[in-house]
């Protein structure tokens, strides 16, 4: 949970809404009280508010996100453009491999999902369209932390200790930190069953005029699966390189 303890009933309403982030598609009041330590008396009465201004539903269980909320989302202007941008080639991706196809944005230090585009042989991922994952166990986090201005020193600087997802995920801030420079000379990221057992992904970034990673584009798929990381590489290389220069031709900030 981001946000302080108390506050405004503007903060407050936030925290129930940012409860769904972890809490799964519905909760409980309890659940909601829970994860946004909101006093109950007082998340029962926000909850219905919310449902009036259509940011939250009613659901058999509780409650659940509301279409307001998605309908403001499509609309950011950063995501929407980017998007826009990187749907062709994440389309084009998929159609080649199959697999699971992501385009993700680095925000306040988490990967962010902007998109996800996976079809009927959908891989089990722990992402989701609008979810959040740890920087440090996905490509996606990878290739935009290698390709930050000093290749994600300030980022482990700023880190609790890093939590273990798998067997495999690497914790030891020293060997990311040498990872992430292997990933800026190798230009491809790699998540070696790091977020999930079973689950493998590669990643490149979508780079900026000044070479800074704006956004990465991922490709998912199982373990031992009919295709290996190493022979979608260089499909997904060109893909971000491709949104590189569509981003550096558009107008806008």
């Amino acid at each position: 949970m981001r946000n302080s303890v108390g506050g405004g009933v503007l903060e407050r309403a936030a925290r129930l809404l940012e409860a769904f982030r972890e809490g799964g598609p519905e909760l409980t009041l309890s659940e909601l009280v829970a994860r946004s330590e909101v006093p109950r008396a007082t998340a029962h009465r926000l909850a219905g508010q919310l449902v009036a201004l259509g940011f939250l539903e009613r659901s058999r269980r509780g409650w659940r996100l509301g279409t307001a909320l998605f309908e403001l989302g499509q609309i950011v202007p950063r995501q929407q453009r980017l998007r826009e941008l990187a749907l062709p080639y994440m389309e084009d991706l998929y159609e080649a491999t199959k697999e699971t196809v992501q385009l993700g944005v680095l925000d306040q230090g988490e990967v962010l999902y902007v998109e996800i585009i996976a079809g009927h042989r959908r891989v089990s991922t722990p992402s989701r369209r609008g979810g959040r994952m740890p920087a440090h166990c996905t490509g996606l986090g990878k290739a935009l932390l290698a390709f930050s201005p000093d290749v994600g020193r300030e980022w482990l600087a700023a880190q609790p200790p890093l939590m273990a997802r798998t067997p495999s995920t690497i914790i030891d801030p020293a060997r990311l930190a040498r990872e992430l420079q292997d990933v800026r000379r190798a230009g491809v990221a790699f998540d070696r069953e790091e977020a999930r057992v079973g689950l493998v992904c590669l990643a490149a970034p979508i780079l900026g005029r000044d070479g800074v990673a704006r956004a990465a584009l991922s490709v998912s798929m199982p373990t031992g699966g009919r295709i290996s990381p190493a022979q979608v590489a260089p499909a997904v290389v060109t893909g971000a390189r491709a949104v590189s220069r569509e981003l550096a031709r558009a107008p806008g900030p």
